[in-house]
């Protein structure tokens, strides 16, 4: 029984480093795992976002390009849909329809009539 214990407290400091090193890996492979889930999470949420802002942009293009004209407040929100959707990486079509919005006229077009 005397060896028993002898044994047991002389190598207690190694099972001890023993268990505290098998619960940090353990630990470090469900944060890691967590951390691996968040990020797609994040990453469709970033698509998601960027799909919805694009989608808004085409959406606003086709009803000014319709009307003829966008209003000043209308290209600032368009600016404002642009912005995020540019640091989201999206660099299509949106781009080229956003750049259409801002130059065109901020007002419809009165007719003149000639009065000679």
């Amino acid at each position: 029984m005397e060896a028993i214990i002898s044994y047991l407290t002389s190598h207690i400091v190694e099972w001890l480093f023993g268990a505290a090193a098998t619960l940090a890996l353990f630990g470090y492979h469900r944060i890691s795992r967590s951390i691996k889930e968040q990020k797609e999470k994040n990453d469709a949420i970033a698509e998601g976002m960027q799909a919805l802002l694009r989608e808004n942009i085409i959406q606003s293009y086709n009803h000014y390009k319709e009307k003829g004209y966008c209003p000043i407040y209308a290209k600032e929100s368009i600016r404002r849909m642009y912005q995020p959707y540019h640091k989201l990486d999206g660099n299509d079509v949106a781009t080229k329809l956003k750049d259409e919005l801002l130059a065109m006229q901020t007002e419809k077009e009165v007719p003149s009539y000639d009065t000679n």
